[in-house]
């Protein structure tokens, strides 16, 4: 592949629902450039972007991929994202990446959640955008509505620059707005003019009146000659259009069938004529020397800099690090410099991926998207620099995963197979995060969903050939006490020679300090337990509460003093102290009105106006208790709550489902309070077997 300087490159991230046609809209313009002799489908699992096994099993995009087209005389590098909310990390990285965005929407099934979700990741990344709906072969397809629902949402900035033309239910030609003129399709799929239908006049004037009064209010002498009555030129009008669609002012409206390969063509002509190349964004970092602003902004002049935007790891191929060149000129065997890991690296060869094939070029300018093999300490978010000129970006948000799900091999001996595994597939996806909680004894699996986490579960399979099993998490409970109590225990054991001895009598209080496990004080009066086995007999209280008596969970807000006992000169030791002390715990907890603390989340939940009702029932049924509903604009309220962590399993699913994907979440850890009885009862019964196993 050839080299291209930054004013020929386009960086299109393609974003919108699941199922909307991203993947084949990508296959469409590979088959028009010339790339493939026939497009390939997502069903027959011959795409070149939906390559991964899993991608191909489950006929979804999982990964972002990079397909660059040569179009004309420039590179156009599109970036096919995931439409699931599943794999939101993997969109985040890409349109971190991106100048511009395509968002692809269905004819038949018009403006979906992901459309929405795909808006709102242009407006974060300030990323000017079109908007191609596809399907339009299909009967059920109705652009006019694409047009009024999104008009309704976003205003007149949407901009419908092709009108369809049907015959007999054949989606045969378009109308284009600016020039005012009708195009046909022959059977070579090249166009030829053709007469405006009577049926398009309507909708062609009030697209056309739109779109000039967008033109004319840029400037006070366009808006003159506008109320003048003055037409305006074409050059005028795409001249315009160029800066207003850089600026998001005007969003371009085009539609098209991916099957019939039909406006793509177009499409890949307005990408080149309105959408911005690299050389019109700004990109700032800190030198890190002088902690000085760092303007990057594609500039190939300045000094050599790149962002690391997504992680590829296989385990033949080995690693790739995906880039964004921001500043200078990427060479064969340049030396590049990670400050986050204060280390040096040469990047030896230079790739330019297109799907999984990697061809390799001479240099990458600034703007260029392309990828480093086998750099071992670079991650994603990482920047890229020289020594002599240290420079740090911005690192792109990364979505929180919050649903989490207990993991187990499937065979033992592969824990530490499956550890490892599982680190490499986190330097790939950032929204996977591996925990082991050993207070519960399990090794817990965070994701953005759970079908995330069986994708998961599936890859690990499929590439590093590791089975694990993902069920319900064991939930943090801990122990306490409600009441006071005396508690005497005597240890004694004779079995020939020396025996064991200890003999200790406590007060046992709730200290309200839910913190900490224990505290312990000693209030021994005639030296009935001499100070030497005062730390013995602390000792066996933090044995004790690790393992409460009543589910076998760790105890907090203890108070114990020893203020009594006995031993014996002979036999009494540190380890029979110990053992009596621990003995008086788990009898004395027993005997103070044992209770089980659940812990509590501070939940946030982003929900449309309609679904409120829904979504707050269903937390009722959770047994939150909703502390607040705030409107936060755009149609959407916000609801706090506090919510049990044994309520969160599944959550996530159910939020989705209640809100046709339109819900959003976030929680963290707030306090521990009293479980309800049947709550109790229920751990109790389930762990009755964990008790006493250490009684003697």
């Amino acid at each position: 592949m050839k080299v291209y300087t930054t004013d020929k490159i386009r960086n299109v991230v393609l974003l919108g629902h699941s199922g909307c046609g991203k993947t084949s809209l990508v296959e469409a313009m590979a088959y028009l450039a010339g790339m493939t002799t026939r497009p390939g489908k997502p069903a027959d699992g011959n795409t070149i972007s939906d390559f991964d096994k899993q991608e191909i099993a489950r006929e979804i995009s999982i990964n972002t991929s990079v397909v660059p087209i040569l179009w004309e005389d420039c590179k156009v590098n599109i970036l096919d994202t995931p439409g699931s909310l599943d794999f939101l990390g993997e969109v985040e990285e890409a349109a971190s990446a991106a100048d511009a965005a395509i968002i692809v929407v269905s004819g038949k099934s018009g403006v979906e959640s992901g459309t929405k979700r795909a808006w709102k990741i242009c407006e974060k990344y300030h990323l000017p955008r079109m908007i191609f709906v596809t399907e339009m072969d299909i009967d059920e397809a109705s652009f006019r509505q694409v047009v009024e629902d999104l008009q309704e949402l976003y205003g007149k900035k949407i901009a419908p620059f092709h009108l369809p033309i049907r015959k007999d239910g054949e989606f045969v030609g378009y109308v284009n707005v600016i020039q005012q003129r009708a195009k046909a399709w022959k059977s070579d799929g090249t166009v030829e003019p053709c007469d405006i239908p009577d049926y398009s006049m309507e909708n062609l004037e009030l697209c056309r009146e739109a779109l000039m009064e967008s033109i004319a209010e840029t400037s006070e002498e366009f808006m003159d000659r506008y109320f003048g009555g003055e037409e305006f030129s074409e050059d005028e009008i795409r001249q315009t259009l160029r800066q207003n669609v850089a600026d998001g002012s005007i969003v371009p409206l085009l539609m098209g069938s991916n099957i019939l390969c039909r406006g793509m063509f177009t499409m890949m002509v307005d990408v080149i004529k309105y959408l911005p190349s690299p050389e019109g964004r700004a990109c700032s970092g800190i030198n890190a020397k002088s902690n000085e602003p760092f303007e990057a902004n594609y500039d190939f002049s300045k000094p050599k800099t790149a962002y690391v935007f997504k992680t590829i790891v296989d385990p033949f191929v080995g690693k790739y690090s995906l880039i964004k060149v921001t500043s200078g000129v990427l060479k064969t065997d340049d030396v590049l410099y990670n400050q986050s890991q204060d280390a040096e690296e040469k990047i030896g060869k230079l790739y330019v991926l297109t799907g999984s094939k990697a061809e390799e070029v001479k240099e990458l300018h600034a703007g260029d998207i392309g990828a480093l093999s086998k750099l071992n300490k670079v991650a994603t978010t990482d920047t890229l620099s020289t020594k002599a000129h240290p420079v740090v970006f911005i690192r792109a948000t990364i979505p929180t995963p919050y649903t989490y799900l207990r993991y187990e091999v499937a065979k033992k001996g592969d824990e530490d197979k499956a550890a490892t595994s599982l680190q490499r597939l986190a330097q790939e996806d950032l929204t996977i995060r591996i925990e082991n909680d050993s207070a519960n004894h399990q090794s817990l699996l965070y994701g953005i969903s759970e079908q995330h986490l069986d994708v998961v579960k599936s890859k690990l399979m499929d590439k590093y050939k590791v089975e694990i099993k993902l069920d319900e998490p064991r939930i943090a409970y801990k122990e306490t006490i409600l009441g006071n109590t005396d508690v005497e225990y005597k240890y004694k054991k004779q079995s020939g020679g020396h025996g064991q001895y200890g003999h200790v009598k406590m007060h046992i209080t709730p200290s309200g300090d839910m913190e900490k496990a224990y505290n312990f004080s000693e209030t021994v009066v005639g030296g009935s337990v001499p100070k030497n086995y005062f730390p013995a007999v602390e000792k066996g209280i933090a044995e004790a509460v690790l393992s409460g008596p009543l589910a076998a969970y760790p105890i907090v807000g203890l108070s114990a003093d020893l203020y009594d006992g006995s031993f014996h000169p002979v036999d009494s030791s540190e380890q029979a102290f110990k053992t009596a002390s621990r003995m008086a715990i788990k009898k004395g907890v027993m005997e103070a009105k044992p209770i089980l603390l659940e812990p509590i989340a501070y939940l946030k939940v982003e929900v449309p106006d309609a679904n409120t009702g829904d979504v707050m029932g269903d937390l009722n049924k959770r047994r939150a208790r909703v502390m607040g509903l705030n409107p936060i604009g755009d149609g959407n309220q916000e609801i706090e709550a506090e919510i049990p962590y044994k309520e969160l399993y599944g959550y996530g699913t159910m939020l989705r489902s209640l809100t046709a994907g339109n819900g959003d979440f976030s929680y963290e850890f707030l306090k521990y309070q009293q479980a309800p009885h049947e709550v109790q009862e229920a751990e109790v019964e389930a762990r009755k077997e964990l008790i006493g196993r250490d009684e003697v």
